[in-house]
């Protein structure tokens, strides 16, 4: 089998791969773009490669090492500029209070499972933490997921299984809350729904969401951010080996190197996203291109015969699915919380800001802009949230 024994061979393919099929799902809209998006696509095919031995050299090993970090750090900074907290007030305290409530149950019912599925996914020392990684991106989105796999100690099989999970679990997910619009009366009438407000909240949101909507990257903001990103990289991994010296010498060992550098770099990219830094036009593109180049990293060293066990995390999603509409609705009930709010909040949590408008314009076309901000509310806290589940179910082993 032909093997890649350069280095930037190996990042040249792994990038060409993710653009070509983006491209296609952009020029030539395949509909199954529309039911399995690119990024699995990517993940699958490099995994595939990874098998066949494509990637299997000293030189596609140094330039993985030299990338994947520096990397993953640049693209949660990015990442995290579009989360200021300030737009996020737009929401009012009863959707951030949904949103929440929406994040809160879906812990809930990852932590009652992981007893009940722990062996029949792996049963792994680390199985714990590729679902606290799949509870981040059941928080905030993919970004979060990645960020993840330095952050705990994630087996690149397993984190092929709870993407797999994450993809049909979300395509299933999405289909059924789009069925629930026509019986969103009885959902309503059931919890006694209260919308006082509901329509202020969506001007004020869709107000936020056209102001970003309206800029347009130039080559400047690009190098700057691209630079800017980098440097923060760079930087928040010396903080991060810093730290972690810190935490070690006082007993604190659950707080390594990649743990500490996670925190810091979510840390300054929340407070730049107050700054004049949050609203450069190119933050949404590049931490896609980061976002990209990173997953392409992360499944050129996973095997297809990883993705076993996927079938059972596939079952373990959906049981977390079924906790997550039973608390809902005991919330809704003491809290009376309609359903497109609610159904809104949960695509926010496991499909991002990308996802959650879909649910909400079902309902009502005003209502796009609080789908994009309880996505970006996701964004800004699934790293904290997925560090927490980590360490829970750490605790679980």
């Amino acid at each position: 089998m032909f093997t890649i024994t350069n280095g930037f061979t190996y990042i040249a393919f792994l990038m060409f791969i993710a653009g070509g099929l983006l491209a296609l799902e952009k020029y030539a809209k395949w509909k199954v773009f529309n039911v399995v998006p690119p990024l699995v696509f990517i993940y699958v095919l490099n995994m595939v490669f990874c098998t066949m031995g494509l990637y299997n050299s000293d030189a596609c090993g140094a330039a993985y090492s030299a990338l994947k970090n520096n990397l993953l750090y640049a693209m949660i900074f990015v990442m995290l500029l579009r989360c200021d907290f300030r737009k996020l007030a737009k929401l009012g305290p009863r959707m951030i209070a949904i949103f929440m409530g929406s994040a809160i149950t879906l812990g809930v019912a990852f932590i009652i499972g992981y007893p009940i599925f722990k062996n029949m996914i792996g049963g792994g020392e680390t199985t714990w933490a590729a679902t606290a990684a799949l509870y981040a991106s059941w928080v905030g989105g993919s970004a979060n997921m990645a960020a993840m796999q330095d952050a705990l100690p994630v087996d690149a099989g397993a984190y092929s299984c709870a993407l797999a999970l994450d993809t049909v679990c979300y395509s299933l997910w999405i289909a059924l809350l789009l069925f629930m619009v026509k019986y969103s009366d009885k959902w309503d009438n059931a919890v006694k729904a209260n919308t006082t407000g509901l329509k202020a909240i969506a001007e004020a949101a869709n107000a936020e969401v056209a102001k970003e909507q309206n800029k347009k990257p130039n080559a400047a903001d690009w190098i700057f951010l691209i630079g800017l990103s980098l440097l923060v990289s760079a930087l928040s991994q010396m903080v991060g080996v810093a730290l972690n010296g810190f935490f070690k010498n006082v007993g604190l060992d659950f707080f390594d190197k990649g743990t500490c550098t996670t925190v810091f770099v979510t840390i300054l990219g929340l407070i730049c996203a107050m700054t004049p830094l949050g609203k450069l036009p190119a933050v949404n593109e590049l931490s896609n291109v980061y976002l990209y180049a990173v997953v392409s990293l992360l499944a050129s060293t996973a095997t297809v015969t990883d993705l076993l066990s996927a079938p059972m995390w596939v079952v373990y999603g959906i049981f977390v699915l079924a906790i997550h509409v039973v608390t809902m609705f005991l919330l809704s009930k003491l809290f009376h919380w309609d359903l497109c709010m609610c159904s809104t909040a949960s695509v926010a949590c496991i499909g991002g800001s990308a996802s959650a408008p879909i649910i909400a314009v079902a309902y009502h076309e005003s209502y796009a802009g609080i789908g994009v901000l309880m996505g970006v509310l996701g964004a800004a806290i699934g790293n904290f949230m997925g560090l927490g589940m980590g360490a829970i179910l750490k605790m679980m082993v």
